[in-house]
């Protein structure tokens, strides 16, 4: 069986065409050698792959006929990926849901304008309208700066 048509029976890729993309840039090793797509896999195989920043490693046990369904992967396949490595893919999804929860959609309207009153320009604004209302007496109108203004 050719490799990427098993790392997507194995479910590591949605599309088959998604596998051979990613065998083509090298991200899957079989041995000490950089494995292409049309590599035969064989029983006893061990298998290095790169997804995502994590690296999985796996043994080829036996080959399927077609995709198999993810409580069969033990099957065809020996996980043999460390501990670490499945730690670091923890760490990263947890890293992504904290920005904003999954499902919420788009910040609202509400959420925008709140964002906006951190911004640096909303923050300059706010400090020439106080320095503004301190001295009423001067007629000193401010200019915007330019990227040629000295500091």
């Amino acid at each position: 069986m050719r490799l990427d048509k098993y790392l997507w029976a194995m479910r590591y890729f949605k599309t088959r065409s998604l596998a051979t993309e990613a065998l083509k840039k090298g991200k899957a090793r079989i041995g000490d050698q950089i494995a292409k797509p049309s590599r035969e896999v064989f029983p006893g195989d061990v298998i290095a792959l790169r997804k995502e920043q994590v690296d999985y490693v796996m043994e080829v046990i036996a080959l399927p006929e077609s995709r198999v369904g993810a409580k069969l992967l033990n099957l065809y396949r020996t996980d043999m990926t460390p501990p670490e490595n499945l730690e670091v893919a923890r760490l990263k999804q947890l890293a992504q849901s904290h920005y904003r929860e999954r499902g919420t959609g788009r910040p609202t309207k509400k959420d925008r304008r709140a964002l906006e009153q951190y911004t640096p320009d909303a923050i300059t604004d706010a400090l020439i309208d106080e320095f503004a209302q301190e001295t009423p007496g001067t007629s000193t109108t401010l200019l915007p700066l330019t990227e040629n203004d000295a500091l």
